[in-house]
Order: C-alpha cells, then structure tokens, then sequence
C-alpha cells in the first residue's frame, strides 16, 4: 500500500497464576538517547532505558510482544483553524516514534475511539516505521443498533474500512469488541446469526487477520459460551484485569481471577485493559499511598498497578491509553525490565484494595462508552474531577469541616478548569441513553444528581 503521509521518523525526545512466563528481553528498535524527565508525580526518573523493556512471546505466532502496549483510545486533540477538535498527529507521531524506541510495539485502536479518528491518527504514525517493528490491534466495533452496522455487509465495510484507515494490508490482533455487552441475543445478533464471524475466521485463515479474538465486558455467558467453542479456537482475549477487579469487580464485569484462571486453561493469551482502573489506581487515596511507600518509598501508584498487571505468566501485554509524554515514560519504566512481584507486595495490595472498596468514588474507568451526551455532558471528565477531589481527601462532609474553605476552592475552580460550564453534571436532565453503554453499570443521572446537588452546597456555602 502506497504510504501518502510518509516522514522521516523525528528522534526528539497473583502467586500461582503469577511467574516468569516466556520473557526477553530485547535490544532497543532505535539507537536515539532517551530524554531526561520526571515521573507524573514530579520525582526524577533520569533516562528512561531502550534495551530493558520486557517481551512476551505469543505461542501462537511467536510474536515477541513488548508488556507494554499502547492503548489509542485518547490520542491529544488541538483546535485547527475553525476552533473544531482535531486529532494533534505531530503530537501521535512524537509518542509513536518514542513509543516504538522504547520498546513498545503493540497498539490498540477500534474505528469507534476518538469520534473515529484513532485509526486513520494510529496507522499515519506507524506507516513510518517499518511494518515488521510493530503490531497493530483493532476491533469489530458493529455495537451501534443501526441495523446497516449491524448487518454482515455493513460489518465488512467496517472491517476493509479499518484496513484502509490503518494503511495496511492484514491485521496482526483483531478483536470481537466487548462481547458481553448486552447478552447472549446481542451477541448472536452482532456476530453469529449475520455470518461476520465466519467472515473473519476466513479472513484468519487467508492470513489478512494473523489473530483473532475478543474483548469482554458484559454476561459472563458469552465469555464461556466462546471458550468453549473448540470449533473457533480464538487466540487471545482482552480481559480487564486490576488488583481492585482481581475479587472485587463491579457493574457489568466478572472477577479477573475466574477470567484469567479459565483463558489460561485453554493456553489462550490474555491481553489487559483497564491496568489503572480508569487512573483510579494512579491516584489512590493517601492512606493506601502511604502504605505502598512504607514498601517502596520511591514507587508511584501507578508503578504498582501495572507490575500487578503485568506478572501473571499468561498476560501477553497490558495496554495503557497514554496522552503524555511523561506518562509514557513513567508506564515504560514499569516493565523495563517488569520484577513480578512478590508475596509481600500482594498482601500489600489486599490492604490497599480493602481502603478504596470503602472509598466514596465512582466506578467510572473513563472509557467513553458513554459518549457522546445528547445534551453535552462531559461525562467523564465530570466524574473525572470528582474522584481526583476524593483521592485527594477533599470531599468534604460538612460546611464545618476544617479545611472548608481550601476544599470548596478546589472542587470549583478545579471543577470550571477541567469541564466547561456547558457541560457539567447540572445541564443533565436524567434521560438515561448513556446507562445501558456503561461497562461498569452506573447509574450515571443519579451520580450527576449527587455531584451536582455537591456543587450547589459549595457555590451557596450552604450547611450539610
């Protein structure tokens, strides 16, 4: 495929399940000098290692694949000329070629991320590297009720539509995209009864698909129903999997242990999203904080989230939506080389879990499958900032509370800097569309009722 776009490559800068699995570590893609930087907390990291990063070898294929990935849910976004939002593909291009310097080499998109634009902002990226340095993840994203989604040619149109946007011409993992998601009929509807998923196990075998598989949310149903089909025989699986979710999941998701215990029995490899639980786990209360630093002073929150994630022997790499450059280097860190933990550290954890179970947060993993808001509501970001004022311990309980008046700055400023006016909790009116999309089944109007009702104590400095 011709490449349009092509420029030279900028150079700026769980104890049983868990063991060593088939680790490498690999020489760096690029001979580029890492930047000096500091950690999303604001410690000195120092260089950030090109020759440490820790491989998992996919016993399907033999892939070696960076633990890792790159999740392209959240690209940055700039305003082009009509004050619109657009992908910023400088900004995808500097994060790729780091990315890819670095060790990482796995990238996820869907033709649903970023209002569609992931894919098209993804492959102008990579198309500037050689194609055997990195491998490319998609989905089929026909979740729409749109009877032309679908339908089987509409889901091929999707399908070829991924190839063109991504610029190539096979795709090395592709997904059956949260395939729990309203049950068993939907399920069938989406990819059984319209024949897409004969469509793709044909597309496998004529080798434009090297790997096919699902990621799951939804009715564990489905997820048995799938790995019991030894006439599929799928060859990965995209499971969300966090120390909060290992024994605790809630809403619309099964507990990691029984997932990844019952895709490690038929040798499937497992590919982890959600690591961070949203950035829930990256800003844990100080409590939890403090705990982690008594084990390891110098470690993030973040660092221990995604050691957790990555030790298990049969996850094949984790994915993290990276918009910063500092985060990037921060998560690239954590599996430069990964050292799996030990049982110290998981016992550590359980405490930790057992403070943010009896936390007052939202269970929103910012995953935007919520949007877009008829009414404008930034969803998200709403419940976004409202969770980083709780792990911070600022929610306040009452207007007496000592530290009233520094908290009360800080919710509503930080409120109108992190979401626009138009688009806070008090323009819902509790129409409902967005809670059957939810993965994680909050009741989103009640939990907009409940920050906005907050937001109104605070503007009037009324008593609670």
């Amino acid at each position: 495929m011709e490449n349009k776009n092509k420029k030279e490559i900028s150079r700026r800068s769980f104890l049983k399940l868990a063991g060593a699995g088939t680790i490498t570590t690999a020489a760096a893609l690029y001979g580029c000098k890492p930047d000096n930087t500091v950690s999303a907390e604001g410690g000195s990291l120092g260089e950030v290692p090109t020759d440490k990063m820790t491989y998992r070898t996919n016993h399907n294929t033999g892939d070696k694949v960076g633990l890792l990935g790159y999740g392209c849910m959240r690209w940055p976004l700039r305003k082009n000329q009509e004050g619109k939002d657009e992908i910023d593909q400088d900004a995808v291009n500097e994060l790729v070629d780091y990315a890819i310097a670095h060790g990482v080499n796995y990238f996820d998109t869907s033709p649903v991320y970023i209002r569609g634009w992931s894919e098209k902002a993804t492959g102008t990226a990579l198309k500037r590297h050689p194609r055997d340095k990195y491998f490319i993840a998609t989905k089929m994203s026909n979740m729409n009720n749109n009877r032309n989604v679908r339908s089987r040619e509409g889901a091929i149109a999707m399908y070829r539509k991924s190839l063109q946007d991504l610029q190539v011409d096979y795709i090395d993992y592709y997904l059956l995209h949260t395939i729990g998601n309203g049950g068993m009929n939907t399920f069938k509807d989406r990819f059984i009864d319209n024949g897409v998923l004969d469509f793709l196990l044909k597309e496998r075998e004529e080798g434009r698909i090297r790997n096919l598989g699902f990621s799951f949310h939804g009715d564990i149903a489905v997820f048995d129903y799938l790995l019991a089909r030894e006439d599929i025989h799928l060859d990965f699986a995209m499971i969300q999997l966090n120390y909060v979710d290992w024994k605790h999941a809630t809403g619309n998701n099964t507990n990691a242990e029984y997932l990844l215990t019952e895709l490690e029995k038929k040798n499937i490899p497992a590919i982890i999203m959600e690591p961070l639980l949203g950035g829930r786990l990256s800003r844990v209360p100080s409590q939890a904080l403090n705990i982690m630093k008594e084990v390891h002073p110098e470690d993030s929150a973040a660092k221990w989230a995604f050691r957790y994630a990555g030790t298990p022997k049969n996850v094949l790499t984790v994915l993290s939506g990276m918009v910063y450059m500092e985060h990037l280097q921060e998560n690239i860190r954590a599996y430069a080389p990964l050292v799996p933990l030990n049982e110290q550290e998981y016992k550590t954890l359980d405490k930790v879990t057992d403070i943010l179970l009896n936390a007052d947060y939202i269970q929103c993993t910012e995953c935007q499958y919520c949007m877009p808001c008829p009414y404008g509501i930034d969803i998200p970001a709403v419940f976004g900032h409202y969770n980083r004022i709780i792990s911070a311990g600022q929610r306040l309980k009452s207007s007496k509370d000592e530290n009233y008046k520094k908290a009360r700055q800080a919710f509503l400023v930080g409120y109108d800097r992190s979401v626009p006016k138009l688009r806070q909790a008090n323009h819902c009116i509790g129409c409902g569309i967005c809670k059957p999309h939810c993965p994680q089944r909050i009741n989103i109007p009640a939990e907009m009722r409940k920050i906005d009702n907050y937001t109104e104590q605070l503007k009037q400095k009324a008593e609670f």
